[in-house]
C-alpha cells in the first residue's frame, strides 16, 4: 500500500475530531481566566460594609454574591435539615428554611446550625446573612436559636477548567496517535 491509499475520510474524521477536542482544550483554558476573575471578584466582596437588599433577578444575584443582604422571608413552605458546618469546623445540620420572599422571589434561608437533624420552629421574618451560590442567604445572626453557620467562601467553589483542558488535549494526542499507529500497521501490510 503506498501513501496515496491512505484511507482520506477516515483521516478527515479523526482530524477533525482532534482539532475540535484541541479547540475544546483551549476553550477551557478561557474559561479557567474567566473563573479566576470571578473568583477573585467574590473573594474582594466587602462583607463588612453596608447591607443591600436581596438582589432580583439571577444576574443581580450573581454579581451579589459573598455580600452582605437583607431580606423579608413572607412565607416558609418548609424548614429542612441538611448536612452543614458551624463556623468552628464542627460537622452537623444546616437547617434551611425555603422561604417566599415580600418581593415575590423564592430563596433558602439557611437559618443557622443545630447538632440535630430535627427542623427548628420558624415562621419567617426579617433575615440578614451573606448571600452564598444558588441565591442563598446564610443567615448572619443565625435564627431560631440555632449556633453560627460557616460563613461561604468563594474558595468551595470549583475551578477545574484547568484540568478539563488537559483533558480534552489528551484526548486529541491519544486519538491522534491510535491513529498514526493504525495507520502506520496498514501502510507497512504487503499487498
Amino acid at each position: 500500500m503506498s501513501w496515496r491509499e491512505i484511507p482520506i475520510f477516515s483521516t478527515i474524521i479523526v482530524l477533525s475530531a482532534a482539532m475540535t477536542m484541541i479547540a475544546l482544550g483551549f476553550w477551557q483554558l478561557n474559561r479557567a481566566d474567566e473563573k479566576n476573575a470571578l473568583l477573585a471578584y467574590y473573594k474582594a466582596a466587602p462583607i463588612d460594609t453596608e447591607t443591600m437588599p436581596y438582589p432580583e433577578g439571577e444576574d443581580a444575584i450573581e454579581q451579589a454574591l459573598y455580600r452582605r443582604v437583607t431580606a423579608q422571608c413572607a412565607d416558609v413552605e418548609a424548614v429542612l435539615g441538611k448536612a452543614g458546618t458551624n463556623r468552628v469546623g464542627v460537622k452537623g445540620w444546616a437547617q434551611v428554611a425555603q422561604c417566599t420572599l415580600a418581593n415575590g422571589q423564592k430563596a433558602d434561608v439557611a437559618l443557622g446550625w443545630s447538632r440535630r437533624p430535627e427542623p427548628p420552629e420558624y415562621a419567617g421574618g426579617p433575615v440578614s446573612g451573606i448571600l452564598a451560590p444558588g441565591g442563598r442567604i446564610v443567615a448572619d445572626p443565625p435564627l431560631a436559636d440555632l449556633g453560627p453557620l460557616a460563613a461561604p467562601d468563594p474558595a468551595d467553589l470549583p475551578n477545574n477548567h484547568l484540568a478539563y483542558a488537559g483533558q480534552w488535549f489528551f484526548f486529541a494526542l491519544t486519538a491522534l496517535v491510535i491513529y498514526f499507529l493504525a495507520l502506520r500497521k496498514k501502510l507497512r501490510r504487503p499487498d
